[in-house]
Parts: structure tokens; sequence; C-alpha cells
């Protein structure tokens, strides 16, 4: 696999949480309820999601696997996502797409570069660099003045 096309798919992938995001957020708008509207995107991503695992994926965990799976693996990153989904749904009527996905890409970074930096989840690690730490002040000023803190 030509992994010099992973960043652009990250790339693209990022623009579809913002289109998701935006679009999900006016149909909260519309039924008056951005926690029924990220149930409806959770529900139809699960239906995509098994259709996926239907025709695309060729291999399933085995029993031994699932057992090894710690119990709070099960739900806690459907707890995290849900919350965030919705407070997206939430979010932005109130200050724009831009502000709440500028802000939310600031806190994904910042959480993943330090997570990153210490291995925590059992990521490898990844030090943070003096170049690192520039580009995330950069970040951090760039999300203020999208923010207009």
């Amino acid at each position: 696999m030509n992994t010099s096309i992973l960043p652009f798919v990250a790339f693209v992938a990022g623009a579809a949480i913002a289109a998701q995001a935006a679009l999900n957020s006016q149909l909260g708008l519309l039924l008056k309820n951005p926690v029924f509207a990220t149930v409806v995107a959770f529900s139809a991503s699960l239906v995509f999601t098994t259709l996926a695992l239907v025709f695309a994926v060729r291999r399933v965990p085995d029993s031994s696997s699932l057992q090894s799976v710690p119990f709070y693996l099960w739900f806690t990153g459907g707890l995290l996502s849900a919350f965030a989904i919705a407070s997206f749904y939430w979010l932005i009527p109130k200050i724009g797409a831009g502000s709440v996905v500028s802000a939310a890409l600031t806190g994904q970074i910042l959480l993943a570069m330090i997570a990153g930096h210490f291995g925590w989840f059992y990521l490898p690690v990844v030090p943070v660099t003096a170049v690192k730490l520039l580009g995330v002040v950069l970040l951090v000023g760039g999300s203020l003045l999208i923010n207009k803190f």
C-alpha cells in the first residue's frame, strides 16, 4: 500500500466530520433535539458499518479475541463519541461550524500529542519536540483567532 496517500485520506475524513456535523446539527435544529439527531446519526452509522462488515470484512474476531477485550473498551469509545457528536450538534447552531470544528480539532491534537508523548491508551510513544510544540502554539493561536477570543 502506498502510505503517502494516508494523510490525504485523513484530511478527507476530517472534512467529512465537519460536513456531517454541519448537516446533522441542522437535523437537530429541525427536530428541536440534538440528542435525537445523534441517535439518528448513530443509527445510520450502524446500518452503514454493518453493511461494510457484511460485504467488505473477510474475517471476524473469534471468541477468544472477543473475550480478551477489557470491559471498558466495549463502551467508552461509544460514550465519548456520543458526547462529542451531541455536543457538536448542540454547539454548531450557537457558534458556527468553523468555531466548533477548530476548537474540537485543537482539543483532539492537544490530547493526541500528550497521549502520544506519554504512551497513554497503549499508543506508540512519540515525543513532543520543539517543532511540534511550535505547531501546537500556532494551532492554539489560530483556533483563538477563528473563535475571536
